[in-house]
C-alpha cells in the first residue's frame, strides 16, 4: 500500500491482514485514518469481526454432537438451489 489514501476495497481487501495485526504501522495508520472517516468500512468491520467470532464459536468443539435431524425446508432449499445450477 501507498502513501495515499485508501479506498473501501482496499479495506476489504487487507482485512483479515489488519485484525490479525499484521499490517506495518504506516499501512495500520492508513486503515485507522479510513475507518475514522468512513462509516460503511466501520459497519463492514463489525460485521467481520462478528463472523469471525461466531466461526470460532460454531468449531470450538468439533467433537460435539450435530443435530440429529435437518429441517425439511433447508434440505428443500438446498435441493431446489442445486437444481437450478444445472
Amino acid at each position: 500500500m501507498s502513501a495515499r489514501e485508501l479506498t473501501c476495497r482496499e479495506i476489504a481487501d487487507f482485512l483479515m491482514a489488519y485484525e490479525d495485526g499484521e499490517l506495518a504501522p504506516a499501512e495500520r495508520s492508513q486503515f485507522d485514518a479510513h475507518l475514522a472517516v468512513c462509516p460503511d468500512c466501520v459497519a463492514y468491520l463489525a460485521s467481520y469481526r462478528k463472523t469471525v467470532a461466531l466461526g470460532r464459536r460454531a468449531f470450538a468443539d468439533l467433537d460435539a454432537a450435530a443435530a440429529n435431524e435437518v429441517p425439511a425446508e433447508l434440505v428443500e432449499a438446498v435441493l431446489a438451489a442445486r437444481r437450478r445450477r444445472r
